[in-house]
């Protein structure tokens, strides 16, 4: 789900930046446009490889457990199995058998310059991997933690930092309406693909065919299926992370939208805070998370 909708809104996204190009210059061509399509492709791809990565090591997880268990006669489930760690961490048993988080210990060796990342301090990693292990040891207070800024270090986007284009006021000021759009049209187009769960689709033909919940519905939609670990109808900076690194390339109002978003500066976006900000009214900010978690696909 992440990756489609991502890879949808980088395509509505993108179309309406090459519309707009072609609008200023219809001689003006292809070279820019090649390179925008490429970096996109290469973006969505690192995030399609991540995700099966983390597929195929928790299912390893489980199989080797399951298999060592065989061996001394059972057979019981990983603790692991649903034992969720954030970021820069790993799941192990303590001496007890029971699930615990640690720090990752060790970082692939990443040669594709693909895989640097950028910071919010607008430092370059060599990897994500290595970005959220720092993270994690200065979250412990172990040694290893360099500065104790990088607490709260998060990634902004993929590649090597770069210059990123001041997002004018003009611009700022009509986001939340260009966003709402973009949400409620990557809703439409996963319920035209069948790709949204019964309840989603519910919610999706609710907005089509009344226009007073066409905004509210989408948008709502879109917080309740990034608010996943945990489910505490909050979204920390890494659940925004599907939608804010993949797409600050080419929308550079995207990063500075989403943190004028966390009005309290706690690192969180609450639901009334995400409301609020894509401009709903307090009525029309309707907890669903419940029902749409309860209706959520098993991945």
């Amino acid at each position: 789900m992440k990756l489609t909708f991502c890879l949808l809104l980088s395509i509505i996204l993108c179309t309406g930046i090459l519309a707009k190009k072609h609008h200023e210059s219809v001689e003006k061509k292809t070279l820019e446009e090649e390179v925008v399509n490429s970096d996109e492709k290469d973006e969505l791809d690192l995030i399609a490889e991540d995700e099966a990565e983390e597929d195929d090591q928790e299912e390893n997880s489980v199989k080797d457990y399951e298999e060592l268990d065989r061996e001394g006669g059972g057979y019981r489930e990983d603790p692991c199995a649903k034992h969720h760690c954030g970021a820069g961490r790993v799941c192990v048993l303590d001496d007890k058998g029971k699930p615990a988080c640690e720090c990752i210990t060790e970082c692939s060796a990443e040669i594709d310059e693909r895989r640097k990342v950028c910071s919010n301090h607008n430092e370059t990693w060599n990897s994500y991997c290595e970005l959220y292990r720092m993270r994690c040891w200065c979250d412990d207070g172990l040694d290893e933690c360099a500065k104790d800024k990088y607490k709260h270090v998060h990634v902004d986007y993929y590649g090597s930092c770069r210059e990123i284009t001041k997002c004018a006021e003009d611009e700022m000021a009509d986001f939340p309406r260009r966003m709402r759009e973009w949400l409620f049209t990557v809703m439409q187009e996963l319920a035209q693909r069948d790709e949204l769960s019964k309840y989603y689709m519910k919610l999706e033909k609710e907005a089509e065919e009344d226009v007073t919940h066409k905004w509210a519905n989408a948008i709502i939609w879109k917080f309740c299926d990034l608010d996943v670990h945990p489910e505490d109808r909050a979204i920390s900076r890494h659940e925004l992370f599907p939608i804010r690194a993949p797409l600050l390339a080419m929308e550079h109002c995207i990063a500075p939208f989403l943190d004028s978003c966390d009005v309290d500066d706690d690192h969180i976006i609450t639901l009334a805070e995400w409301g609020k900000c894509l401009g709903l009214k307090e009525n029309e900010i309707e907890d669903k998370c419940i029902a749409v978690h309860e209706k959520r696909p098993k991945e």
